[in-house]
This record gives structure tokens, sequence and C-alpha cells, in this order.
């Protein structure tokens, strides 16, 4: 099957929670997406840099150049990419309106669909109490989800020794603990509540790393997910029809043999990158 073959193509991509410049970061996961989808548009929504982690110890692999270099090739193509900042990489939130490579930020957006729905962007820690009035205790819970992230990373690494599919560690405790599924709760009553308030149909949002599509009162709660724990996209079709894809599900491959696969460059990139040398 050819690469062209191969890409599927969507009106519009949503992706958040990234977090580059962290060890649980799934890079890897978030470049194999890219190569197999692309979109008119998409839509980067908050903390795909981790400006937190990386002001403690610099962390920065050549995978998460990749995904950087990936997206900026992809907006010489055609795709038009828009940030939305996030309270992981706030400090964007000082250029907004202006363009990096081609890639514009902004503070927020109004999505209209195919349908002609309005969707509300924007990252969602404005309405994370915890992130808006204790400061201090956010980083103090980052420090305690980095620790997670760790427990996780080595969890599954015995795991896949022993033959065992990936499982997030993260993601169970979320569904499992009573106060982080009325948060999860909570935090999407609210920011449906903005989006009603300013006359839109539906807000898109990320920040709480839970993935979901769901009616709230008559407004479009719409999540788009992670790139650390569940892998995940908001994705909207021709016709105006939305869909989560979560890629470690769809494609169902082994992180190890995916890290494998990286070491080499597609030949169009290799192509590419010696064109512009030239």
């Amino acid at each position: 099957m050819s690469r062209t073959q191969r890409l599927r193509r969507y009106r519009t991509i949503w992706i958040s929670d990234v977090h580059l410049g962290t060890r649980g970061c799934k890079a890897e996961f978030l470049l194999d997406f890219f190569r197999h989808n692309s979109a008119d548009t998409i839509y980067l929504v908050g903390d795909i840099i981790d400006g937190w982690r990386l002001k403690k110890s610099w962390y920065w692999p050549q995978t998460h150049n990749d995904v950087v270099q990936k997206l900026l090739r992809m907006v010489r193509k055609g795709t038009r990419a828009i940030y939305i900042p996030g309270n992981h990489d706030e400090w964007l939130r000082d250029y907004t309106r202006l363009q990096f490579g081609g890639v514009e930020i902004l503070e927020e957006a109004i999505h209209v669909t195919a349908d002609g729905r309005r969707l509300l962007v924007m990252h969602g820690d404005a309405f994370d109490a915890v992130v808006t009035h204790a400061r201090w205790l956010a980083l103090l819970g980052d420090g305690a989800y980095t620790l997670m992230i760790w427990v996780n990373r080595h969890f599954n690494t015995m795991r896949r020794r022993l033959g065992y599919p990936y499982w997030s560690l993260s993601a169970y405790l979320k569904r499992r603990v009573k106060n982080a599924v009325q948060y999860i709760a909570s935090f999407g009553d609210a920011i449906a509540e903005e989006a009603r308030r300013r006359g839109a149909d539906g807000v898109v949002c990320g920040h709480i790393h839970h993935a979901e599509i769901r009616d709230l009162g008559g407004v479009l709660y719409c999540n788009s997910g992670d790139w650390v724990e569940s892998c995940t996209a908001l994705v909207e079709e021709f016709d105006g029809s939305l869909e989560v894809v979560n890629w470690m599900t769809r494609r169902a491959f082994d992180p190890l043999s995916l890290e494998l696969a990286f070491e080499t460059e597609p030949l169009d990139d290799v192509l590419e990158s010696v064109d512009q040398q030239l």
C-alpha cells in the first residue's frame, strides 16, 4: 500500500496536552498519528510544550524535535495550524495574534464546523479552580503526576517484557477515584456553561487528559484528551461529524517496535530536507 493511500485526511484535527519536554510524552505515537492523518486545519489546544517541566530540568530528545518539525512541514504543505496556549505553555500567551513558522498563536478561537455549528476552542485551565486560585498546589500536583507517569512507564516496561499490552495507571486511577470523576464532570459543566453564555453551540478543550464527546444541556462538550496517557485526538469529517480517535487502540502496536521504527525518517521527508538544503 502506498503512503498516499495510507494517509487519512480530515477537515479538522484537535490535539492537546502533548507535554513535549517531559519523559511521559508519547512523541512516537503522535508522530505515527501525523504520518497517517492530515487535515485542512489543526488546532493545538494547549500544553503542547511543557514549560513547567523544562524550567526544572531540560529534557528534549530527538523525537520531541521531530514532532515540531513534522508540524512545521504540514504547515508548509498547506495545513493551517492554530496554537492555543495552556497553563504549561502559558508563556506563549504573550505572543497571541503572532505567527511562528506559519503557526498562528491565539488565546482562543471559534471554529465553525462543516454543518454550521460554532465551537468555542480553548485549553480550559481558566476553569480549573486549582490552577486559577492555588498555583502552588497545582505545581505540587504536577510533581505527583510526574511521579505517577514515571511509575507507569517502568510498570509498562515490565508488562511488555512479559508479553502484555500497554496499560495506563493514571487513566485507571482517574476512572476509579470518586473525586477525580466528580472533578471531570464539574470541569465539563463549567466550560460548557461558558460556551452557552457566549452563544456557542459547543466547546472544544483539553487540560484534564480525558477525551470525550457528550451533550451537556444542549451544549456539545468535546475534550481532545492527551498524548501522555491515552494518545487521543478529536477529528472532524468533511460532513461536520466529530469523533474521538484513540490512536493507541486503533493502531494496536507495541511501543518498543514503534520507537525503533522512528530511528529513520520516511523517504519523502529525507528528500524534502535535501531539497531545502540545496
